[in-house]
């Protein structure tokens, strides 16, 4: 798991061998169901080496640790998986009602949260010959003497665990966080963040999003780094495809650490808990254990392996990690509400005739979750922001009339509450004028970004049809050429709902420096809190 915190539960599997049934299906001789993150995706080819050796296949459902822990808590794995396996079991073991339902844990791999920097960047900084400390980088950061993207830690692990890292060297008092230490070091962290330039959902995007930006294929604003977990910047260096190579920058005060346990879960059957038993002993062979090195740039972690030239360097300091959930919540809410920079969110909402009925109102209930009517433990990290600024352009025929909201910092809840209420008033009727309000939604966004540039801006599209009135994708798409280069940094995030057509929109969200969130056979607010970590 790379997440601690989110992606919506996934409808995408993963199976090693070659199976394509969901964590419905009825549990199989040999084969473990596990919820897990998206990144042990890259444990196929060990997990298929293992099947053979073992005969034990695994079953992979994908999922945020924020989603996991949640159902964990509420009892819903129970009898529809063996075995989870994230990033770190740290998040859940802090909920009582999720750790009581963690049974074996098995220790397979880890990898550390860094700092990887452009070459030239950090032989700037001075940091390719001496390490600085988080401080450093804090200070570095505050004067924009260098840019960097990072997951948001409330949808992925490798953002909160760069956030504990950070907050924790910062204090400086060698024991885990507290709330009261968060509010001392609020000002150096608001410092160090004002120079995350990109902000993504998971580290996978996150890395392909930074590549794409170096060269030249997306046109979002370059940035010099990223912060990472090291065996994602190892695989893009070793990938080829950057202009070069990235320094990994390890801060001399210590990192927080990934150990990926393979965790059995208590209602597990015999029979899996056997097939976790013989998957775990063999992915703590020494063979296992270089090959899981080989393929997925993670660390070993059983004692006597070798480690590989390209862990450097070798011992590394760990930071202490928040010892309660009240420390948790503290740390994720100052980031949101006081340390990082306010986003900028349009909305291009589709209410045009075929949005009558269930649709319409799974736009209505969507929204108005992200306003504070989801209280769920997903929900509180998911909805709208103080300091968060919000348009809605929603269009049928023609565009309609846009409206835009901005949550204060302090108290907020009558802005969120005329938020909830203009969602709630949707109502759906007319013709599909997809790319006319697209249009209008970057004429909407420009003067808006001209009066303050400074804020993590997208747009989100969501349509449930074909485009039947006004320009179509080429007009669009001869339109956006023609943008200022600013306003062509500005990524569309495209939900893909009913009938709406799904290469249009993948090109839509590929051009503009996006990505397309499929919400057919999900639930449309889950969607939309997915998208909430790119924003």
């Amino acid at each position: 798991m790379k997440k601690l915190a989110a992606l919506a539960l996934a409808a995408a599997l993963l199976v090693t061998g070659c199976s394509s049934g969901g964590s419905d299906d009825q549990p199989e001789a040999g084969t473990l169901r596990v919820l897990a993150g998206s990144e042990l995706a890259d444990m196929q080819p060990v997990l298929d080496e293992a099947a053979k050796a073992t005969g034990v296949k695994v079953k992979f459902t994908f999922t945020g640790t924020l989603e996991g822990t949640e159902s964990l808590a509420d009892g819903s794995l129970d009898g529809r998986y063996d075995a989870v396996w994230f990033s770190s079991n740290r998040y859940p073991a802090g909920i009582p009602d999720a750790a009581k339902r963690l049974g074996n844990q098995v220790k397979i791999m880890s990898s550390p949260v860094v700092l990887g920097l452009s070459q030239p960047v950090a032989q700037r900084l001075g940091w390719d010959a001496k390490p600085p400390t988080w401080g450093d980088i804090a200070v570095a950061a505050g004067k924009k003497e260098f840019t960097y993207g990072m997951t948001d830690p409330s949808a992925s692990n490798s953002g909160f665990s760069a956030l504990v890292g950070v907050a924790s060297a910062l204090a400086g008092s060698g024991t885990a966080i507290d709330a009261q230490q968060i509010t001392a070091v609020t000002p150096q962290l608001t410092q160090f963040f004002s120079a995350q330039q990109l902000s993504a959902g998971s580290s996978g995007w996150l890395s392909d999003a930074f590549q794409r930006r170096a060269t030249g294929q997306d046109p979002g604003q370059k940035v010099d780094g990223l912060i990472n977990y090291e065996s994602v910047l190892l695989s893009m260096n070793s990938s080829g495809k950057l202009p070069q190579p990235l320094k990994l920058i390890y801060p001399a005060d210590g990192v927080v650490t990934a150990d990926y346990p393979l965790t059995l879960l208590t209602s597990a059957s015999q029979g899996a808990r056997d097939a976790h038993q013989k998957l775990s002993d063999y992915l703590r062979t020494p063979a296992a254990q270089q090959r899981i090195m080989q393929v997925t740039q993670r660390r070993p972690v059983v004692p006597g392996v070798q480690l590989g030239q390209q862990f450097a360097p070798r011992d590394l300091v760990e930071l202490p990690f928040p010892a309660t959930q009240q420390a948790v919540d503290a740390l994720l809410s100052a980031y949101f509400s006081k340390i990082r920079r306010p986003s900028r969110t349009l909305y291009v909402l589709d209410t045009s005739g075929s949005m009558e009925g269930d649709r319409i109102e799974a736009l209505r209930s969507a929204l108005a979750g992200l306003t504070g009517a989801d209280t769920s433990l997903v929900g509180r990290y998911r909805q709208f922001r103080s300091r968060e600024e919000v348009t809605m352009l929603p269009f049928n025929t023609a565009p309609g009339e846009p409206t835009t909201f901005t949550v204060p910092e302090q108290n907020p809840q009558a802005e969120l509450a005329k938020l909830k209420d203009y969602a709630e008033g949707l109502k759906a009727g007319g013709g599909t004028a997809i790319y006319d309000s697209l249009e209008r939604a970057y004429q909407v966004m420009e003067p808006l970004q001209a009066k303050d540039p400074d804020r993590f801006t997208s747009i989100v599209l969501m349509t449930d049809g074909q485009n039947e009135n006004g320009s179509d994708l080429a007009g669009f798409k001869a339109a956006f050429g023609s943008l200022p280069p600013a306003m062509r940094q500005i990524p569309v995030f495209t939900v893909l709902f009913g009938e709406g057509s799904g290469d249009e929109l993948t090109q839509v969200a590929t051009m503009t420096g996006g990505k397309v969130f499929d919400a057919r056979n999900v639930q449309l607010a889950s969607v939309f809190q997915e998208i909430r970590g790119y924003q």
